[in-house]
């Protein structure tokens, strides 16, 4: 199963104006911007104290691609249409206009804000015009166009929306957080489904997991003893020693399925002992693979089962036996196996299976604890993490409240030392919505966008020790779970190649910087209700990085609209009371700020959209939190 703002730039007027600017909330975004685009042939370019985007005068020239009136393209070597902050980078239209025509474009962020703009004459006919950018500013971009006379504008393309063309680019943070030494590769927190194999988009992404199968159904989905285990057997994108592998288990071949077919472990396999000596060679396997690529990896990962509370149909003694039978089998080959499950779909799922299965001795056979993190099930823009729709007077159906008890019951009921991982969750678009020329809207992207993050800092910062986003391209039957669009095929489509990012992926770019090579120090003690906020230490004792946040269901929803601009003051303690000083504070898409704090305190007008404030008083950061219960630093 699968689940669904930024402070305008320049993040000083953001955090001290409370987020005025000039950005929007309405579903109009995409088209209004436009409409703000000036007209002549003169460039502007907005400004942040945070960077600039320039873009310098257009190179025409005459095409024969396309048959649009109007498109525009941003193409990257990599296929990922992101690019280094400070980069040269191309904003492409081609145009076939009827006559003569002048060509008015603009480049606004998540929030509408236009942050680059001008226009330009161009001839009938098919002609290209290609302007060379750069920018400062880190997040994500949506270039629109317009012909003065003709009217036309950028079309729909695949699940993107029409009259937009999106682009990112990354942040450059080198200098606000401190390079991390990893003692072990595996101390890396950020996971991905989707994209797989695709080295530059994950690199970018600050990704360092990618699910690998070795499942039965996989592995020998014709008979039994085809699987030969050999380091030989990797795929190459993993030989690169960079993007780890998560080993995921499920699935039984119809040939050792008791139900005659293929099922994803909603039964044992026929024959436990063969099933056994299979988990003995991936086992094998996976030892060799780990010495010869990850050397610097200290385990292998495991993940049992997929979704149980989905698929199981068995009894709870039959569930604890497969697993006993799997543990048993890869940890007679593989001294360093984790073996983890029961991967229930949201936090509270897993943690109701594993109070009913822990007399059975389901303790015995797991070395860790996996979870989806779907805190309600087809999870949208309008059903935050902090809040459900359903349960707006308690938090303990929250994201937080959720995980707070898996966290309790694993402390209760199991040993101590098991990590805990969330390998799966994402956000939707609203419960309904079809993709389509007018949805979604720059306003549904944004939210889409805040609450990826949001989701992601919670679980962190409730005591899960890596966590995976939730998907990569926009794909069949689920709308809208993707990070980003998929430019090709209306529907979606698993594996698309031809694509672009949404604020979704760019937040991810930012936390990943933030957070990536980090422990939880727990969340804030003392936040006045509607106020979030965690705590995190970099390894080997660096810097605090703080992410915080406001929500208020009043301005949150489908229908009314998802604000960007409802702020709220806090003040956060980073240094001894009667210090003063400056801390970093970075917004959502990266892009930061030198903002100064008195009496120990940092003053901050906080969004729906995460900021992350990055301070250097450890001591005060440890003493004004509550750590996860069972956590233990990695």
């Amino acid at each position: 199963m699968k689940s669904c703002l930024l402070p305008l730039s320049p993040l000083v007027v953001a955090l001290l104006a409370g987020c005025g600017g000039s950005g929007s909330d309405s579903s109009s975004a995409v088209s209004t911007a436009a409409a703000q685009t000036p007209t002549g042939t003169t460039l502007s370019n907005a400004a942040s104290s945070s960077g600039t985007m320039t873009c310098g005068t257009p190179v025409k020239a005459t095409t024969a691609s396309g048959s649009a009136v109007i498109s525009a393209d941003t193409p990257s070597s990599d296929g990922t249409r992101m690019f280094a902050s400070g980069s040269n980078f191309p904003l492409v239209f081609v145009t076939h206009a009827s006559a003569a025509d002048t060509l008015n474009w603009s480049v606004s962020d998540q929030v509408g804000k236009v942050v680059a703009s001008g226009s330009t004459t161009v001839a009938s006919g098919a002609q290209t015009s290609t302007l060379t950018c750069t920018s400062t500013l880190s997040g994500y971009f949506s270039a629109t166009a317009t012909l003065a006379k003709n009217g036309a504008k950028l079309a729909s393309a695949g699940t993107r929306p029409a009259g937009i063309a999106t682009f990112g680019i990354l942040p450059n943070l080198a200098s606000v957080v401190p390079a991390v030494t990893y003692s072990h590769q595996d101390q890396h927190r950020f996971g991905m489904q989707g994209e797989t194999d695709n080295g530059p988009l994950l690199a970018d992404l600050g990704i360092s997991w990618q699910l690998d199968n070795r499942s039965l159904a996989t592995m020998e989905p014709n008979g039994a003893n085809t699987f030969s285990a050999t380091a030989d057997n990797l795929d190459a994108f993993f030989k690169k020693g960079t993007v780890m592998r998560f080993i995921r288990l499920d699935g039984i071949p119809a040939w050792a399925s008791s139900t005659g077919a293929f099922q994803d472990n909603a039964l044992p396999p026929t024959n436990l002992s063969y099933y056994q000596s299979y988990m003995n060679r991936v086992g094998q396997e996976s030892s060799s693979i780990r010495a010869t690529y990850f050397p610097k990896q200290s385990a292998n990962y495991y993940q049992v089962t997929w979704e149980p509370d989905a698929v199981w149909k068995g009894t709870d003694a039959a569930f604890v036996s497969f697993y006993k039978t799997v543990y048993q089998g890869l940890h007679a080959t593989d001294s360093q196996a984790v073996v983890m499950g029961p991967t229930d779909t949201a936090p509270e799922a897993t943690t109701a299976r594993l109070k009913r299965i822990a007399s059975l001795g389901f303790g015995q056979y797991i070395d860790g604890v996996t979870t989806h993190g779907y805190y309600d099930l087809g999870t949208s823009p309008s059903l935050p993490p902090e809040r459900l729709e359903t349960d707006a007077s308690t938090e303990v159906h929250s994201l937080m409240g959720q995980l707070r008890a898996l966290r309790s019951e694993m402390a209760s009921d199991y040993r101590s030392g098991l990590k805990l991982f969330n390998t799966e969750v994402g956000i939707s678009y609203d419960r309904g919505a079809a993709y389509g020329a007018n949805y979604p809207s720059a306003n549904t992207l944004f939210a889409q966008g805040a609450l990826v993050a949001r989701t992601h800092i919670i679980t962190l910062g409730e005591g899960v020790d890596q966590t995976w986003v939730f998907f990569g391209a926009d794909y069949p039957n689920e709308v809208g779970y993707g990070t980003f669009f998929d430019l090709d095929h209306p529907q979606g489509q698993f594996g698309a190649s031809n694509i672009s990012p949404k604020p979704a992926a760019m937040a991810v770019a930012a936390m990943t910087r933030m957070l990536d090579g980090t422990n939880t120090l727990g969340r804030v003690n003392g936040t006045p209700s509607g106020v979030y906020a965690y705590a995190f230490r970099q390894l080997n004792n660096g810097a605090v990085v703080t992410a915080l946040w406001t929500h208020n269901n009043a301005v949150w929803s489908a229908s009314g609209g998802y604000s960007s601009t409802y702020s709220v003051s806090y003040s956060l303690a980073v240094d001894a009371p009667g210090t003063s000083g400056t801390v970093k504070v970075v917004d959502m898409m990266g892009n930061a700020t030198t903002m100064s704090y008195s009496n120990g305190t940092l003053a901050l007008a906080l969004t729906e959209a995460p900021v992350y404030v990055v301070s250097t008083n450890a001591s005060i950061a440890s003493g004004h939190v509550t750590q996860p219960v069972g956590y233990q630093p990695g």
